[in-house]
C-alpha cells in the first residue's frame, strides 16, 4: 500500500514547485519593473533643478509612462498569447534598459519624455501586471486573487528598496550616474532570463489548465461583446479615476514632505517604506475578500484611502514622525490593493480564451488615469503653488473610483 501512495503523494509535488517558481519570477520582474517606475518621485526634483524645468513638465514624463503601459496593455495581452512569456518578458527588460542608458545622456525634455516616458513605460508593462496575471492563471485558478496579491505587492518592496537606493545614487554619483545603473542592470538580468525553463513555465498546471478549457465553450466572450457589458466599463472606470487620486499624488510625495521640513533621505525612505506596508495592505484585503466578500473588502480600502490622504493633508501643519507613520500606512498599504480583487473579478466576468486580451482593454482606464493624474496633478501645483488644491483632487477622484461597487449590479454581487 505504501509502495502505491507515493506515486500519487509526490504527483502534485512538481507542479506545485513549479507554480511557485513561476510566481516567484513573476514578483521578482515586478519588483524590478514597479520599483524603477515609481522611483521617479526622487529623480523628479534633481531632474528640474539640472534643467530648470517647471513641476508640470518633468511629472509629464511619469504620466507619459503610466500612459504608454495603459495603452499598450491589449497589445500586450495579444502578443503573450501568440509569442508566450518568453518573448513579452525578454522585450520589456531589452526596452527598459535601453531606454534609462538614453536617458543618462539627455539633453532635452523629449529626449526624457521618449525614453523614462514612453519606452520605459511600455517596458515596465511587458513584465507587469497583464502578462503576470495570464500566467498565474494557469497556475493558480481560483486562487489568483492570492497569487496577484503577492506579485502586485512587489510595487511595494520595489518602491522600498529603489527608492532609498535611488537618493542614495543621485546624492553620490548623479541622476545620470543612477539611470546608467539601472540601465545596465536591467540588461545585464535580461542574460539569465532567457535561459529559464520557459516551455515548462508556459503549459500551466494540468488542473487548472483542465478546467479553464472546461469553461470556454460556456463563455465565449470576445472584446467586441465584453465592452457593450456594463461591467467592464465599470470596471473600467473603477481602474480610471481609483489611479487619478493615487497617482495625482505619489509623484510629488517625496518633494511635498521635503517640503514638509523633512530631510531628502527621510522623505524618500519614509514613502519607500510603504513597500512593506503595502505587502501586508495587499495580503490583508485579499484574506478580508474570502472572509467578508469582495464588495465590502473593496470598500474598507476605499475608506483607508481616504483617511490616509486627510492625513497627507494635515502633515503640512504637523510634520511629526506620528502623522507621516499613518500616512504611510494607510495611504501606503492601499496603493494597488484593489488590484488583485479587480483582476480576479475581470477574468471570472470574462473568462474565456480571449480573457488576456479583455483584461488588457480594461487595464487601459488605470494607465490613462495614472498618466493623466500625474500630469494634472503637476500642473494643479504649477497654477496653484499649493499642495491643498491637488489633495481635494485626489480625494475626489478616489471617491468616484468607489462608486462603481456602490451602484453597479455586477460588483455589488
Amino acid at each position: 500500500m505504501d509502495q502505491q501512495a507515493t506515486p500519487l503523494q509526490e504527483a502534485p509535488t512538481r507542479p506545485t514547485r513549479t507554480a511557485l517558481g513561476v510566481l516567484a519570477l513573476c514578483f521578482a520582474l515586478s519588483v524590478l519593473g514597479r520599483g524603477l517606475g515609481e522611483s521617479f518621485s526622487v529623480f523628479l526634483l534633481p531632474i528640474s533643478e539640472s534643467f530648470g524645468w517647471n513641476r508640470a513638465d518633468v511629472v509629464s514624463v511619469y504620466s507619459l509612462s503610466a500612459l504608454a503601459g495603459g495603452l499598450a496593455s491589449p497589445l500586450i495581452g495579444r502578443l503573450f498569447d501568440y509569442s508566450g512569456p518568453r518573448s513579452v518578458y525578454s522585450l520589456g527588460l531589452l526596452l527598459i534598459g535601453g531606454a534609462f542608458l538614453f536617458a543618462a545622456y539627455a539633453t532635452h525634455l523629449w529626449q526624457i519624455q521618449l525614453s523614462v516616458g514612453v519606452c520605459v513605460g511600455f517596458g515596465i508593462a511587458l513584465i507587469g501586471n497583464v502578462p503576470n496575471s495570464i500566467l498565474l492563471g494557469r497556475w493558480f485558478g481560483p486562487r489568483l486573487p492570492t497569487a496577484m496579491a503577492v506579485v502586485y505587492s512587489a510595487t511595494g518592496a520595489g518602491v522600498l528598496v529603489l527608492l532609498p537606493a535611488s537618493q542614495l545614487l543621485i546624492d553620490h554619483i548623479g541622476w545620470r550616474g543612477a539611470y546608467q545603473i539601472f540601465g545596465v542592470t536591467a540588461l545585464v538580468l535580461l542574460l539569465p532570463l532567457l535561459v529559464l525553463p520557459w516551455r515548462l513555465f508556459s503549459t500551466g498546471a494540468p488542473h487548472i489548465i483542465k478546467e479553464a478549457a472546461a469553461e470556454l465553450s460556456d463563455e465565449g466572450w470576445t472584446l467586441d461583446r465584453a465592452v457593450r457589458h456594463h461591467a467592464f466599463w465599470a470596471l473600467f472606470a473603477t481602474f480610471f479615476f481609483t489611479a487619478i487620486g493615487m497617482y495625482a499624488l505619489t509623484p510629488q510625495i517625496v518633494a511635498y514632505l521635503i517640503e514638509a521640513g523633512f530631510p531628502p533621505l527621510q522623505a524618500a525612505t519614509a514613502w519607500g517604506f510603504s513597500g512593506v506596508v503595502l505587502l501586508f495592505g495587499m495580503l490583508g484585503v485579499s484574506w478580508l475578500d474570502g472572509i467578508i466578500g469582495r464588495r465590502p473588502s473593496v470598500l474598507f480600502s476605499y475608506a483607508m484611502s481616504v483617511f490616509g490622504i486627510f492625513l497627507l493633508w494635515l502633515l503640512q501643519w504637523h510634520p511629526n514622525i506620528w502623522v507621516l507613520t499613518g500616512f504611510v500606512v494607510c495611504f501606503g498599504s492601499m496603493i494597488g490593493s484593489r488590484g488583485p480583487l479587480l483582476t480576479a473579478t475581470a477574468m471570472k466576468l470574462f473568462r474565456g480564451k480571449h480573457v488576456g486580451t479583455i483584461y488588457g482593454a480594461i487595464a487601459i482606464g488605470s494607465g490613462l488615469g495614472s498618466a493623466f493624474g500625474s500630469w494634472s496633478g503637476g500642473l494643479i501645483h504649477d497654477v496653484t503653488h499649493s499642495y491643498n488644491p491637488l489633495i481635494l483632487y485626489a480625494l475626489i477622484s478616489v471617491i468616484l473610483g468607489m462608486i462603481p461597487f456602490l451602484v453597479v449590479p455586477a460588483l455589488r454581487r
